[in-house]
């Protein structure tokens, strides 16, 4: 499948990404906390979660959009992910596996909640506006997107990325957003890249339908 071309609205969303440090150096520490943890060393655990507490922060916060939510899905993927560390096999790296872990929990608690939950703009987070990932998005790329009203702008990206289905919203977030690869994607949801693509065309082209009457 072609890769989608952006429009603003996608390409305000794509404007979240940031160079990562390189997957190798990264995995390779990530190797020796693990096996030190796996040892029962508490603190080499407690570096793990200090290393992706701020990642999967936003990858939790842009699925629910709601703080409290979030900080007690931390809680509960990192309880799992320590419950579990013994049984990790690194057959993955442990950053796709705790992704796999903070996803799959989000998920279910997205279903729990109702995907026919209402969200109003006064029911979200107002916390967003003032989140360091969404001022970016508005004041970065182009004139256009300066020239608009920030604060609206910022909740109109909101109530988007609210408005798509739970699988659409994830691999948005973990795309654009998180900055992962096709193929990293592929992994944590376990379905093909070509599956991924299909969802990211998709959302993009939701995200540009919902956003276009604001941004040109």
């Amino acid at each position: 499948m072609q890769e989608p071309s952006l429009s603003a609205p996608a390409a305000a969303i794509a404007s979240l990404n940031e160079p990562t440090p390189a997957r190798s150096t990264s995995a390779a520490e990530d190797r020796v906390l693990v096996e030190r943890a796996q040892g029962g060393d508490t603190h080499a655990f407690d570096d793990l979660v200090r290393k992706y507490t701020p990642k999967l922060y936003g990858l939790v916060y842009n699925m629910t959009s709601n703080r409290e939510d979030t900080a007690d899905l931390l809680q509960d993927v990192f309880a799992k992910a320590y419950r579990s560390i013994k049984r990790f096999m690194g057959k993955s790296s442990f950053y796709t596996w705790i992704y796999s872990i903070a996803v799959n929990m989000t998920l279910n608690f997205l279903k729990k909640r109702g995907r026919h939950h209402k969200i109003s703009l006064d029911d979200v987070d107002t916390g967003i506006e003032n989140d360091p990932d969404f001022i970016r998005v508005t004041t970065a790329n182009t004139g256009t997107l300066r020239e608009v009203n920030i604060h609206e702008l910022q909740k109109r990206l909101n109530a988007a990325m609210m408005k798509l289905s739970e699988d659409h919203r994830t691999v948005v977030t973990l795309y654009d957003v998180q900055g992962l690869q096709h193929a990293e994607i592929s992994k944590i949801l376990g379905v093909s890249e070509g599956t991924v693509r299909s969802r990211l065309f998709y959302a993009h082209r939701l995200l540009q339908t919902y956003l276009e009457d604001f941004v040109k």
